[in-house]
């Protein structure tokens, strides 16, 4: 194993120790109270913590990222410093990374890159200017993110805060009672019939995929791999879909949904049902309107989407459809005083599989100016399900020097999409399949099984920055790399 690879996985697995069973309950307000939480000038203290959720009608101890008044995460103005004092009451050293946001390096979360773990019961104050506004989240960048440690981050304009819609707020997980560190293990020790090693079978199939797979297999070939881990139950706002967070929403009002993906091994349909949907930003970023109502949503990756709702005392389930089952989750929208359905867990037809239809119709409202790449990049992602090891191969040496246009070809010569994450900076998409096409600005990029996607972003902000695949334990197992500035 390199030495910059030895380096991150040892911070990766140094935060995973397993907390006292004696959890406290740490209350904390509902979703929809913290989403029309306002931000305030100064610093804003976040803590840290361990909290009891019931999941499947079971105890759940998980961790929280709360402010004193116990809102859910930060709201913050666009105008205004990222001014947070966060203070580690959980129990065990970590570290958040501020998902979406472009922070000095030294702030940016990940464990010994350069930052050490906070440890337990240490305060840590973080300051840097928040950025141009838009819906980001925080998490742990260990292990530990499989525990719930994650919160949303949103950035409000002067425009958002005086446009007359409703905001809501959701955050997508998948929960497992089983540890982390022992799902990992129980993947490392799995052949189950994906012991062929996928990266062999590149050149002779290349030819044959273009584009997005349908998730079946060509003669004599593998199946894509859609989902490793079998999950206890998908979250939305930390409740599933038996007792979901019930939005109460004006008719015939209009509403923004901030829907963040911050599952750790999990791709999502969002699908709004009767309502059409106008698709808006994407990772944080404005993107030209796109109407639907059906979006896929990969590990990482953020959507916004605003709602016209009909004047009718009718409510509405926003739902998460799991990539290749019949699981869902989601949040119901409902003019006050209506009654709200059931609706069940377990849908009647498996999600999409998520791939690049979406993405190749996106255009950024604010393009990257053009410009010729300065320096490029081309990085081979593999890795296989026999010994559970995967890797970004050409990423050992992504040197760049500060003003320098980067280009980056990502082919995914694996059996498994990775949503591929860049901190630090913002990148554009401008070449999927090889067809060139000015695309979306964003942080969190789907590559799918064989498929290429090429992004363009300029170094601008110096530092080791990391380049990994948001599905957590393939990060965890060595599919990670670092941009680093000379």
């Amino acid at each position: 194993m390199d030495m910059k690879r030895r380096e991150f996985l040892g911070g990766l697995m140094s935060g995973v120790v397993v907390a006292a069973s004696a959890a406290a309950l740490h209350p904390n307000k509902s979703w929809a109270e913290a989403s029309k939480a306002t931000s305030n000038a100064g610093t804003r203290n976040l803590a840290i913590t361990k909290r009891v959720i019931e999941v499947n009608g079971k105890a759940a101890d998980v961790f929280g990222l709360l402010q004193p008044d116990g809102t859910v995460g930060l709201t913050l103005d666009a105008e205004a410093a990222f001014d947070v004092a966060l203070s580690n009451q959980g129990g065990e050293a970590t570290l958040i990374h501020w998902h979406g946001l472009a922070p000095p390096w030294n702030m940016d979360g990940v464990p010994d890159n350069p930052a050490a773990l906070l440890k337990a019961n240490e305060t840590r104050r973080y300051t840097f200017p928040v950025g141009s506004g838009g819906t980001h989240w925080m998490h742990a960048h260990t292990l530990q993110e499989q525990n719930l440690l994650a919160a949303p981050l949103i950035v409000r304009t002067a425009d958002d805060r005086q446009r007359d819609e409703q905001e809501v707020v959701v955050l997508l997980h998948d929960f497992s009672f089983t540890p982390a560190e022992e799902l990992l293990a129980k993947l490392k020790g799995s052949s189950s019939g994906h012991g062929m090693d996928h990266s062999a079978m590149m050149q002779s199939m290349a030819s044959n995929m273009q584009g997005q797979m349908s998730g079946t297999a060509m003669p004599g070939m593998a199946a894509m791999d859609l989902n490793d881990i079998e999950y206890d139950a998908y979250l939305a706002n930390d409740r599933t879909l038996d007792d979901p967070e019930v939005f109460t929403v004006e008719s015939g009002g209009r509403v923004r949904l901030r829907i963040i993906n911050g599952a750790t091994a999990t791709a999502f349909t969002i699908d709004t049902g009767t309502l059409t949907g106008q698709l808006i930003a994407v990772d944080g970023q404005l993107v030209q309107p796109i109407s639907g109502n059906r979006f896929p949503i990969s590990m990482g990756q953020r959507l916004d989407i605003r709602l016209e709702l009909p004047k009718s005392p009718d409510a509405h389930p926003i739902l998460a459809l799991r990539e290749g089952t019949d699981h869902r989750t989601g949040v119901i929208l409902a003019p006050s005083g209506t009654k709200v359905a059931k609706v069940t867990p377990r849908g009647t037809e498996p999600g999409p599989v998520v791939g690049l239809d979406l993405e190749q119709r996106l255009a950024a409202v604010a393009p990257l100016p053009t410009r010729l790449a300065d320096r490029r990049f081309e990085l081979n992602l593999t890795g296989n399900m026999s010994g559970y090891e995967w890797r970004i191969e050409g990423g050992d040496g992504l040197d760049v020097r500060e003003g320098e246009r980067i280009g980056v070809v990502m082919r995914n010569m694996s059996m498994m999409s990775h949503p591929m994450h860049l901190h630090g900076h913002h990148f554009q998409v401008v070449d999927i399949g090889g067809k060139a096409f000015g695309g979306a600005v964003r942080d969190t990029v789907l590559v799918p099984p064989m498929g290429s996607v090429s992004v363009v972003f300029d170094a601008s902000n110096p530092g080791r920055w990391p380049l990994h695949c948001h599905h957590l334990y393939h990060m965890a197992s060595g599919m990670m790399s670092f941009v680093a500035y000379a």
